[in-house]
């Protein structure tokens, strides 16, 4: 089966690729770097000629709303033209656990739009709502900032590795079509101060945490509701202890 993983250069689009290509099948990574453009058009036709499956995990290079809502918009007209024109069976697009109560940040705003076209088009679909990736935590810990520490509320979230959360898209993208939502997320609840606070730790980073109930994530209000999947959410088996101790941390810039 030849399966175009849009975005398919980067964080979970690599490892989706790996294990779609180690699984048999055609994998295609469509992005800039290839010759792919979705917010252009460019290359679309050409990538999708064949293929059977879309999985869309490209992302704005920008949180700010608009030009997040105008990526999401038209890079998603472009991809629904595509498939439509090359009899695409499933579409499969990657979002965020919670992106219907985060709606203070425009950026969720804009994947609640990217949402509604996929659900609109005439493609078959699959959305793969994934909680927070332990890649993300020290880019937390750096945006909370205040006077010299990290401020952060005492609220439950689920965050997973990156890993699970490409084992879940290609799972998504080699099944039927649900025309509906999954949610992914990492084994337990943890409370995210917490996990800010032991990540630090084994960074041996002298940052101090501090709970603070009006501290914001990305600027936004939450609460133990805000960040957590459903009951019904498969949950991958990466545990943090296991991450800390075999994914190196990105480079210093």
């Amino acid at each position: 089966m030849k399966i175009v993983v849009i975005g398919g250069t980067g964080l979970i689009g690599s490892k989706v690729v790996a294990r779609l290509t180690q699984k048999g099948h055609q994998a295609l990574a469509a992005a800039p770097s290839t010759g792919v453009d979705t917010t252009t058009g460019k290359g679309l036709d050409e990538a999708l000629t064949g293929a059977d499956v879309v999985v869309d995990l490209a992302n704005s290079p920008s949180f700010e709303e608009g030009p997040a809502m105008e990526f999401f918009q038209t890079a998603g007209r472009n991809i629904t033209a595509a498939e439509v024109k090359a009899g695409i069976r499933h579409h499969v697009a990657l979002s965020v656990v919670g992106t219907e109560r985060l709606l203070d940040s425009g950026y969720f705003r804009a994947k609640l739009a990217q949402e509604s076209l996929i659900k609109a088009s005439p493609i078959p679909y699959t959305l793969v709502r994934a909680c927070q990736f332990f890649e993300f935590i020290r880019t937390i810990a750096d945006i909370s900032m205040v006077d010299g520490a990290v401020r952060l509320p005492h609220t439950l979230f689920q965050p997973m590795a990156a890993q699970d959360v490409a084992a879940a898209v290609a799972e998504a993208a080699l099944a039927a079509p649900v025309n509906g939502m999954r949610e992914v997320g990492g084994p337990v609840p943890v409370h995210l101060d917490d996990m800010i606070a032991k990540v630090l730790a084994y960074d041996n980073d002298p940052r101090r945490v501090i709970t603070d109930p009006q501290a914001s994530y990305y600027g936004i209000k939450v609460d133990d509701r805000s960040l957590m999947p459903g009951p019904d959410a498969r949950l991958g088996s990466t545990t943090i202890d296991w991450w800390l101790a075999n994914v190196p941390p990105p480079p210093k810039k």
